[in-house]
């Protein structure tokens, strides 16, 4: 095939594409549960909204706050810091919930702050130390290092309970 100068530009723009876009990246929305910084793959979550109060339900586990009616769909809410054996979020207008998809389901996370959209490198996250008695690597994929904090990526499917 004879490539034409218009065929060699296509080629150039193609390789000069941002790192957000080739697949040794992943974007991650980052976010705060007290002074520790998460992120969840940013093609899980489909929006993020202000707190809103969950209607509960009764024998639920304690860190599912209840539901919230989505336009017409029913999202559970589960507080990402009672998940963790944190305690349980009092919650303030200051809290949001990030919608995600979990598998097939649609789940609601509680946090206390969104951060930013972080753009990592695949190749620098690193497995979750294996400590005695801890259960960390159950609802973590890894953790990386975005300039000099730690992002403990969090793994949507186990925390939901999808996996």
């Amino acid at each position: 095939m004879i490539q034409t100068p218009a065929h060699e530009g296509a080629q150039a723009a193609a390789t000069d594409l941002p790192a957000a876009f080739t697949e040794d990246t992943m974007q991650v929305v980052s976010f705060k549960i007290g002074q520790e910084h998460y992120g969840i793959d940013i093609q899980l979550v489909r929006e993020i909204r202000a707190w809103q109060v969950a209607t509960q339900l009764p024998n639920t586990p304690p860190f599912v706050r209840g539901v919230i009616n989505l336009r017409g769909t029913i999202v559970p809410v589960l507080d990402l810091r009672a998940r963790f054996g944190q305690g349980a979020t009092a919650p303030s207008a200051a809290h949001v919930i990030i919608v995600v998809t979990a598998g097939t389901r649609i789940v609601g996370i509680l946090v206390d702050a969104v951060s930013d959209i972080v753009t990592l490198t695949k190749g620098d996250i690193k497995p979750v130390p294996v400590m005695e008695g801890s259960a960390a690597g159950d609802c973590l994929d890894g953790l990386v290092t975005v300039h000099e904090q730690m992002i403990a990526l969090v793994s949507v499917g186990r925390v939901a309970g999808t996996h």
